[in-house]
């Protein structure tokens, strides 16, 4: 039977990174970031990559990485989604690192692990593992086109970009034109690429690393999702112990004790999929349709835990001071990043030979 409990060291690296999101990742900042004009925490970031070498986990020692695996990194999702962490180390550390650990990049992929360069996959954040996505005309050596949806491309270094000659090109972030582009989650956001005539290294095939990139995005972020939902509920318990009405804790009411009680279930579930989800990675067994049975149930259970969080928590629940609506926002978005839950139930119907009726 796999283990999916905790290891000591996967504690560790948990109490770690926690204490280091205490210390430099609180709400109030994160709410005055998300009010300016550069939303990405590059200092917090350099902290994680670089201070503690997080962003190399999922990269072999001989290769310049930690030599870790999707079990630690799924960890330190989970701090990530507790904090609503302005940090791009889904789409650097997991997404671009897997795509180019199936390309020929060795300089790229020791540059990425070591936290000097934030790589980022060009496809749209809504695309699922398996399916279609954009690419970029290759002329005269060059490369034309504009992708849109991109996460995290105002904070990238180096963009891995499919053409539509099937190869997977690195380039320079310094030579495209980013625009900004309306992102409900002000935390993760999305920008168009666009490239005029830019040049880019070939460094493999797209087809493979993509679908690869794409799923341990999908696998992973459930991780994230489950933080955000186990933050949510965790705060909003807390506070309906200290709230009163009619001079009692508002927690003591039977109704509000049922709705927390079926979240609270509807959590340690996510947990136990999330969890699945990244062993299947680590080991290699049934990871399509671990992937696909987490990601089927983590977007519901994350936006409901952060929908009660704000209902829960009433008048303050509805304020910009209050952090609740980072978590509601981040939530809404995972939904539909890596693919909605409706096209991954599909995809694991598929996977399972159960035909539609």
């Amino acid at each position: 039977m796999t283990d999916l409990l905790y290891s000591e060291e996967e504690e560790a690296l948990r109490a770690a990174v926690r204490d280091l999101l205490t210390d430099h990742c609180d709400a109030a900042s994160v709410i005055a970031r998300t009010e300016s004009d550069a939303p990405h925490d590059l200092s917090l970031w350099k902290s994680l990559a670089d201070g503690m070498g997080l962003a190399g986990l999922l990269v072999p020692e001989e290769r310049g990485g930690q030599g870790a695996t999707h079990r630690e990194v799924a960890v330190v999702l989970e701090e990530l989604g507790r904090a609503v962490a302005p940090v791009p180390y889904l789409t650097s550390a997991v997404v671009a690192t897997e795509a180019l650990l199936a390309s020929d990049a060795e300089d790229l992929l020791a540059e990425l692990a070591s936290g000097r360069k934030i790589g980022v996959l060009a496809v749209s954040l809504s695309v699922a593992p398996g399916a279609a996505y954009k690419t970029v005309r290759l002329e005269n050596g060059s490369l034309y086109g504009e992708l849109t949806g991109i996460a995290d491309a105002a904070a990238a270094d180096v963009l891995l970009v499919p053409g539509e000659d099937g190869g997977l090109y690195a380039v320079d972030a310094a030579g495209v034109t980013v625009v900004p582009q309306v992102s409900l989650d002000l935390t993760r956001p999305l920008a168009r690429v666009e490239f005029d005539g830019v040049a880019g290294r070939r460094i493999g095939d797209a087809g493979p690393a993509v679908r690869r990139a794409l799923r341990a995005g999908a696998g992973l972020l459930a991780s994230e999702q489950l933080g955000l939902a186990d933050w949510t509920l965790t705060e909003t318990v807390r506070y309906l112990k200290e709230r009163k009405q009619f001079n009692r804790p508002v927690g003591g009411f039977q109704a509000l004790k049922h709705r927390l009680a079926q979240l609270w279930l509807e959590v340690v579930s996510l947990r136990a999929a999330a969890r699945n989800a990244a062993d299947a990675l680590t080991t290699g067994e049934d990871t399509a349709v671990a992937v696909a049975v987490a990601q089927a149930y983590a977007a519901s259970v994350a936006v409901h835990a952060a929908e009660e969080a704000v209902q829960l928590h009433g008048g303050i629940g509805m304020t910009w001071e209050h952090p609740a609506h980072l978590y509601l926002k981040r939530a809404k978005a995972d939904s539909i990043a890596y693919g909605t839950a409706g096209a991954h139930r599909e995809a694991l119907a598929e996977l399972v030979d159960l035909a539609a009726p």
